[in-house]
């Protein structure tokens, strides 16, 4: 199973374009260094360390797929960072800590559920772009 490059589509195995790129665009998307794009990509949701690895090493870092979603990846948890930051802020306040504990153990819970549902979806070839963090991600692989 080979995927474009430049979209993440799925193509027959053995093509030289992308029909989903209108035939523009010369596929590449075997495997990278024993990993296929899309599992390098599922692997990026893991933590942020496959993909800080996937941006830093040479093989997986020509992939427009694959820095997507590490870029995605490292948003969405920076994102649930500066969201803990900030509710841990409202617990100094005497029993506001009663109302941003849930909302701490909310936020871990989106984060993970995300993380989950992104990696299925690069699992399966997409690239399935978050509201905000989607398109700050595709301008970092692109760039």
């Amino acid at each position: 199973m080979a995927f474009c490059n430049q979209c993440g589509t799925q193509i027959p195995d053995g093509a030289t374009v992308c029909a989903a790129c209108s035939g523009r665009t010369v596929v590449t998307g075997g495997p990278v260094a024993g990993l296929t794009d899309n599992v390098a990509g599922m692997l990026a949701y893991i933590t942020i360390i496959p993909a800080i690895i996937f941006l830093v090493m040479e093989p997986y870092n020509r992939s427009r797929f694959i820095r997507f979603h590490s870029f995605q990846c490292l948003f969405l948890a920076a994102a649930a960072f500066i969201a803990h930051v900030l509710l841990s802020m409202f617990a100094i306040i005497p029993f506001m800590v009663f109302l941003t504990l849930p909302l701490h153990l909310l936020v871990s819970a989106a984060w993970l559920l995300l993380s989950i549902f992104l990696m299925l979806k690069a699992n399966q070839g997409q690239m399935y772009k978050l509201p905000v963090i989607g398109d700050m991600a595709e301008k970092q692989a692109n760039a």
